[in-house]
C-alpha cells in the first residue's frame, strides 16, 4: 500500500494547488447550490477531476466514491473515497480552514488515509498497521484523561437541521464538562487534529463517508478510538461519529448516550 499512499499524496497536492490558488477569488458565477446550506464551486469539480485522473493512471481498475460525481455507495474490492474540498463554505468566504481528503477502502475496510491542508502545507497520512504521520513526523493522540481539561472539536448539523435540538443538548452538557469546544468547519481536519493531539476529541451528526473515511484510519493509527454513537463501527453508514484519545472517546460516548436517551 506504500504506492497507494504516495499516489494519494500526489493527488491531494494537485488538488491542493487548485484550492490554494483560488481561495478568496470566488464569484457568484463559480458557485452552485446543491441544497440548503450545501454548495459546490467549479474549483471543487476541478480538484475532484484532478484527483481521480491521477489515481486512475496508477489504479485503473479501482472504483471511486467522490462527493461531487460518483457519490453513491457501491461494493468493490478497492474503492477510493474522495472529498476534493472539505470546507467549501469556508473556501467560498475565504475562511482559511479547508482540506482535501482521500481514503482507500479494501474489502470495505479503510486501509489508507490522506488529508491535506494546502493553506498550511500540512499533509496527514496513515496506512493500516504502519502508524500515522504529519509531514513525515509520527503523530499520536493526546494523553489527557480528565475531561475538564479536554478541548473538543465538533461540527453543526447544518445540512440536517432536524438534529439541532439533540445537538444543542449535547453541546450544552459538554460545555459544562470540558475545557472548551471548537467548530472550524472541516471535519477531515478536525479528525486529523485529534490524531496529532491538537484537540482531544470530536463528535458530529450525519457526516458523509468522504468527510471522515481518511481521518478515521489516521486517528486509529495514531492510537485513538473512533466509533458511532453506540460505540459501534457503523459511522461510515450513519455519519454519526465520535473520536478521541481512549479516555476522551469513552467520556464522549457516555455523555452523548446519556443526552440522547433522555
Amino acid at each position: 500500500m506504500k504506492s497507494a499512499i504516495n499516489v494519494a499524496i500526489e493527488a491531494a497536492k494537485l488538488a491542493g494547488k487548485i484550492i490554494k490558488e483560488n481561495i478568496g477569488t470566488i464569484t457568484k458565477e463559480d458557485i452552485t447550490q446543491k441544497s440548503i446550506s450545501d454548495y459546490v464551486t467549479k474549483f471543487d469539480l476541478q480538484a475532484e477531476r484532478a484527483i481521480i485522473e491521477k489515481i486512475k493512471t496508477h489504479f485503473p481498475e479501482h472504483q471511486f466514491m467522490a462527493e461531487e460525481s460518483s457519490n453513491k455507495i457501491k461494493k468493490a474490492e478497492y474503492m477510493w473515497i474522495i472529498d476534493p474540498l472539505d470546507g467549501t463554505t469556508n473556501f467560498i468566504h475565504g475562511f482559511p480552514v479547508v482540506a482535501i481528503s482521500i481514503a482507500l477502502m479494501f474489502k470495505e475496510e479503510v486501509v489508507v488515509g490522506v488529508v491535506y491542508d494546502p493553506l498550511r502545507d500540512e499533509i496527514f497520512y496513515a496506512e493500516k498497521g504502519s502508524g500515522a504521520f504529519l509531514n513525515d513526523e509520527k503523530i499520536e493522540v493526546s494523553t489527557i484523561k480528565d475531561p475538564s481539561l479536554a478541548l473538543i472539536a465538533t461540527g453543526f448539523p447544518f445540512r440536517n437541521k432536524h438534529y439541532i435540538d439533540d445537538y444543542m443538548k449535547i453541546f450544552r452538557e459538554l460545555l459544562y464538562s470540558v475545557s472548551d469546544l471548537r467548530r472550524p468547519g472541516a471535519a477531515a481536519l478536525d479528525l486529523c487534529y485529534v490524531a496529532c493531539g491538537r484537540v482531544d476529541g470530536f463528535f458530529e451528526f450525519a457526516l458523509s463517508p468522504w468527510d471522515i473515511a481518511a481521518g478515521t484510519v489516521i486517528i486509529k493509527e495514531a492510537g485513538g478510538v473512533v466509533s458511532d454513537f453506540e460505540r459501534g463501527q457503523n459511522y461510515l453508514k450513519t455519519g454519526n461519529i465520535i473520536a478521541g484519545n481512549p479516555y476522551v472517546h469513552s467520556f464522549l460516548v457516555e455523555k452523548i448516550r446519556e443526552v440522547l436517551v433522555d
